[in-house]
């Protein structure tokens, strides 16, 4: 007999940690920055040895970071999602350039920068006619995490995105002193505490620090919490 593979899933506990399942792997990358802070790349992949299934720290308080070792219970984590369930599509801002297109949901930004480079993603669309820019636009937008900025191609209206397979990566930002993020690739289904499923997207970010207002998403609160796992 064939045994079912477990399906690919990340589920939100109640005040708890995100409980993952389906032997979704676990890697660290770096954002890499200029000699004036400006990010430029991310770092190869470092993967770390994990288990079929396994719970990460949503609460920001774990001993034993990026896992959750039980902190939420004794520290009373209030983790109560506050994101909405709209689809990316009814939500986004349209940015409209000479042959690019720019969605754009503000709420799902984890603050990861790249879209500030050289004038901005946003204007760089706008002025996409020029290829150095049209190329730039999309490099950009295919750098941002969290899946706020997503580019289409204006003739077919199709998104450029780079192909991502399911797996999880924490983030780490030393230009900024501190930790992100987990960044979520390749459209892993997100199931809520009570239940209700968030859109698979190829990009999102989800908090591990505890202070989103937009939990479970990244708001980039880390920056201001000050919040680093390697301390």
């Amino acid at each position: 007999m064939l045994k079912t593979e477990i399906k690919k899933t990340i589920k939100i506990s109640p005040n708890g940690p995100y409980i993952i399942s389906g032997s979704i792997s676990l890697n660290e990358q770096t954002i890499i920055v200029d000699k004036e802070n400006n990010p430029i790349k991310y770092t190869f992949p470092k993967k770390l040895s994990v288990k079929k299934e396994y719970a990460l720290c949503r609460c920001g308080n774990s001993k034993n970071k990026p896992f959750c070792d039980g902190s939420h219970v004794i520290t009373k984590f209030k983790g109560k999602e506050t994101a909405n369930l709209i689809p990316y599509l009814k939500q986004a801002k349209t940015y409209s350039g000479s042959n690019l297109i720019l969605k754009d949901v503000e709420s799902f930004c984890s603050a990861a920068r790249f879209c500030h480079l050289n004038t901005g993603t946003w204007n760089l669309t706008q002025k996409s006619n020029i290829t150095q820019n049209r190329k730039e636009a999309i490099r950009e937008a295919q750098s941002c995490p969290s899946g706020r900025l997503t580019i289409y191609d204006k003739k077919t209206n199709k998104p450029i995105e780079l192909k991502q397979l399911p797996s999880i990566t924490i983030l780490q930002d030393p230009a900024q002193k501190v930790s992100g993020p987990l960044w979520i690739k390749g459209k892993i289904k997100i199931i809520s505490a009570n239940n209700q499923e968030y859109e698979p997207r190829n990009n999102v970010t989800l908090c591990r620090c505890g202070k989103s207002k937009n939990k479970p998403f990244c708001d980039g609160a880390h920056i201001s919490a000050k919040f680093n796992d390697k301390k």
